[in-house]
């Protein structure tokens, strides 16, 4: 294997028995994040799962990736099996930075990408003023007593 090519194992998660359901093993997906000009991209692979079997929460600041992975078709006898199946389960922290109601989300071929686009800088603006009483006639302030 080329030293050019560093490839991790898959890791499975530890979770407890009250919080999985599933007999299948439960993987944390592999991710790469880029910062962009607009934010964050966020790529996971999440092979086997489908869009009606992937999960994105948002909750207080975190957001939680899952993924079901399909059981294979009934009536196949593996040869030769080098890929162990499981679900994804990941979570991530996000900072106050991120626009959390424009964070976007697209699943092609087991591809998982998310945009994550930072929150826009506050735009300079004219602040209109308003008076307590606006039926007080001209000229007269609301606060004389006389």
């Amino acid at each position: 294997m080329s030293n050019d090519l560093n490839v991790r194992e898959k890791q499975e998660v530890k979770v407890g028995a009250a919080e999985n359901t599933s007999d299948k093993p439960i993987f944390s997906p592999m991710v790469d994040i880029w910062e962009t000009d607009k934010g964050l991209m966020l790529v996971a692979d999440m092979p086997g799962v489908s869009p009606e079997d992937l999960s994105l929460d948002l909750s207080d600041n975190t957001l939680t990736i899952s993924g079901r992975v399909a059981p294979a078709p009934e009536g196949r006898k593996a040869l030769l099996k080098e890929y162990e199946e499981g679900n994804y389960y990941r979570q991530f922290s996000l900072a106050e930075t991120i626009d959390q109601s424009q964070i976007t989300a697209a699943l092609k071929d087991g591809v998982l990408k998310l945009e994550l686009p930072r929150v826009a800088p506050a735009q300079p603006r004219k602040i209109e003023i308003k008076t307590e009483d606006d039926s007080a006639p001209a000229g007269s302030c609301p606060h004389d007593n006389g």
